[in-house]
Order: structure tokens, then sequence, then C-alpha cells
């Protein structure tokens, strides 16, 4: 009984604990007041834009869906926040696949703490070209669409699609600042927080909709998937395998000398490439159906290649989830490979004077962890498929459900909400622990 009494109030007494807090209640209030500013700015129109047209055309286009979830439904409105932190995510990705191919940003990397900041520079002043052609994509293709009108790149337009161009960089700006804002002041990754805010902004309106497609029946099955998916993320992402490390000599730094004795192990995450392999996946093939929509003959009219290239990979399509499934799985082992090879483990346990039992060091070390990271890769992989595949797997479990492919969060939507609410209760976690309260993760 007393175990119980004890358990039962840990989690709102943690909450009571961080808000007891005077700089943690900060942190706190401070996030939650960028979210709402966040908010504010998704709900700021550029000029010129027919909202019914807008609204009609995302009802009947499910390829759009990708970029309003990281804009936090911004696109939907077409506000100033229309891309949202998107161009930013695209250049982080960028540079880390740059890193280990250029000799200069691998020195640049290895600098400490100046080194990333050079690197962080860099991926901002990448993220305005992404931008600058981002937005201009979005606009015309919005204007094909009857959305805006006088887009262009003659003297005539030049002036009012410059306007509408700058808007629109400037509130992608405007968000990675906010972002950078949480991170330093708040809890939290900032772009992290803001692409959760605008997820979760949809939720309510993903219900009504749900309820008034699926009825009561269908919303309540829908809800219980989402419980267990969450609890499938969950369990996955947080599971490790453990490699056992001894070290059994003395090292010399600083001027002293260290007597190392004892083992510890290295946690190597089965989902270690995290969200960024759906990314990647739903980016290629949202590509080709984009590109399509150029060349598509009209309604009513024969129909062409373009025509037939938009069926295929539109998300109503069963070649779509088919060719979404290799892509998670494939980008899942090259994300790995490429990040997992810049850690560099073994040398770094050579020189720390570390060994795995059985192992000898250097190169048996090395080839020993790719393999495990390999082996265990194979879970992560299947894992980030079956959750990208959920849609899909939604509509054979409740019936009637022909508009639920973004179920009631996306399934990247769902990963990065999961994502997002775990590291900021470790950090809470942190923050507690430091002031010997107990905390939220037990």
């Amino acid at each position: 009984m007393q175990q119980l009494t004890g358990a039962r109030p840990r989690l709102l007494q943690s909450v009571f604990d961080a808000f007891s807090l005077p700089d943690l209640r900060y942190k706190l209030l401070f996030t939650f007041a960028m979210l709402v500013v966040f908010r504010f700015v998704a709900h700021v129109p550029v000029p010129g834009v027919d909202l019914e047209a807008l609204r009609e055309l995302f009802n009947n286009n499910a390829l759009l869906g990708m970029l309003d979830m990281f804009s936090g439904g911004a696109l939907r409105n077409l506000s100033i926040a229309a891309m949202g932190v998107y161009p930013y995510i695209t250049a982080s990705i960028i540079m880390q696949l740059l890193v280990p191919t250029i000799p200069r940003l691998q020195a640049l990397s290895r600098e400490g703490e100046s080194g990333r900041n050079k690197l962080n520079q860099y991926t901002h002043w990448l993220t305005i070209p992404l931008a600058l052609l981002q937005g201009y994509g979005q606009l015309v293709l919005f204007q094909r669409e009857g959305i805006i009108h006088g887009i262009g790149l003659s003297p005539d337009n030049l002036l009012y699609t410059s306007a509408m161009l700058l808007s629109l960089v400037a509130g992608t700006v405007f968000l990675i600042w906010i972002g950078q804002l949480i991170t330093e002041k708040g809890i939290g990754n900032g772009i992290s927080i803001i692409i959760f805010g605008g997820i979760i902004s949809a939720l309510p309106g993903n219900i009504w909709q749900s309820q008034e497609t699926s009825g009561w029946g269908g919303l309540i099955m829908l809800i219980l998937l989402l419980l267990a998916i969450t609890f499938f993320i969950v369990f996955v992402s947080e599971a490790v395998r453990r490699i056992p490390v001894q070290y059994s000599r003395s090292m010399f730094r600083g001027g002293k000398m260290y007597k190392q004795s004892g083992g510890t192990h290295i946690p190597m995450k089965v989902n270690s490439a995290g969200m960024i392999p759906l990314i990647f996946a739903y980016a290629i093939l949202v590509f080709p159906a984009t590109l399509a929509t150029y060349f598509m003959n009209a309604t009513g009219e024969s129909e062409n290649f373009a025509n037939l290239i938009y069926r295929w990979f539109s998300p109503d399509a069963y070649i779509y989830w088919f060719l979404l499934f290799l892509l998670v799985v494939g980008f899942t082992f090259f994300y790995t490979i490429v990040t997992f090879q810049q850690q560099n483990l073994s040398e770094t346990l050579q020189r720390q004077g570390g060994f795995v039992p059985g192992i000898r060091p250097g190169k048996p070390t090395a080839e020993y962890l790719n393999n495990v990271m390999m082996r265990i890769t194979w879970g992560g992989a299947f894992f980030l498929a079956i959750i990208a595949l959920s849609p899909v797997i939604t509509r054979f479990i409740v019936s009637g459900t022909t508009s639920t492919t973004l179920m009631l969060i996306s399934s990247a939507g769902l990963l990065i909400t999961v994502g997002v609410v775990l590291d900021t209760l470790r950090q809470i976690e942190a923050q507690l622990m430091m002031r010997q309260y107990e905390g939220f993760i037990k």
C-alpha cells in the first residue's frame, strides 16, 4: 500500500517540482510563449490568396501534407510561415552528408565548440537559397492551381513575386530564430519543438474530420491504433544493444596519472537514424508527382504519361507504399552507416585504453562494432518502414476511412512527436535531478 501511495502522485509531484523552481519555470513558460508566437505567425497569410480555393486544393491533394506538417499547418493557410523550418532541415541534412565527404568540413567537426558553430553558420547560409527555391516553387504551383496570380520573373510580375517570396523567406528565418531562442532559453530542441507544436495544433481538426468520415466507432478504433503505435515507437526508440567495455590501464592527462579500472558499456540504439530516413523517403516520392503536375493534361482530356506518374506516386496507389517501404529501409542503412562511421568508436576506445572483452583493439573492434550495428539496424529499418506504412495499414483495419491516409497524426509526425516528448522529458528530468528532485522517467 505504501508503494502504491508513493507511486500514484509521482508524475503530478514532478510537475509541481518543475514549476516550483524559478529558473525551470521560466524555461517552461518561455517555451510555451514562443509556441504561441509561432501559432500567431502561422495564421498571417500572404496577400492575394484565395483561401477557399486553397482549402479545396488541400482536400484533394495529399502530396502537400508532408510540407504542411513541417510548416505546422501554415502552408494550408499560405501564411508567411508556409515553408516552416523545412528549408533549415534540408540544409542540416545536406551538411550532415557533406561533412564526412569534404575534408575541410570534417576538420571543422573535430574542432569542438568553435567548429560546430562554424558548421551551424554554414547551415544557416545554405538555408537562404534553399528557402528561395522552395518558396518560388510553391508560389508557381499555387498559381497553377488558381490560388494566387501574378507570379513570374517578368518585369510586370517581378515586384509582386519578390514581395511574396521575401515574405516566405522572412517567415522561415523568423521561425528558425524562435527555435534557437527556445534551445538557448527554453526546454528542448527549438526546431523540434516548432515542428511538434505544428503537428499537435492540427490534431483537433484531424479528430473532427475522422469522426465525420468514420463515425464514433471508427474514431475510437483510430485512437486505439494511435496509442498502440505510440507504445511501439517508444519501445523501439528506447531499445539499445549494450556493448560491454573494460578499462584496464592508467592514462596520463593534464600532468596527472589516472587509473582506469572496471567496466562500462556502449549503448547502440536500434533506431539510431531517427526520423531522417522517413524525411528522405517522403521527399523523393513527393518529387515525381509534384513534377508531373506541371505536364498533366486537364481533367476531361486524354491522359498522358504525366497523369500516369501522378497516380503512381499518389498516396492512394499501392505502388507508392511499396516504394516507400523500400526507400525507408535503404535510407535507414545509408544514414546509419554515414553517422556511425563519423563517431570512430574503435579509435576513441583505443585512445582511452578501453577494449571490448574478447575482441582485439583497433581494426577487429571496428569490424565487430560495425557488424553489431548492421544487425540491429535491420530492426530499426523495419520499425521505420512499419511506421511509414501505418496509414495504409489503418485503412485495412478501420473500414470506411478513405481519407485517413494521415490518420489522426501522420506516421512521420507521430514519430517526431514521440521523439520530441521523450527528449523534452529527459531534459526536464536532468534539471530536476541536478536539484535532487525525482523526475518523470524512472
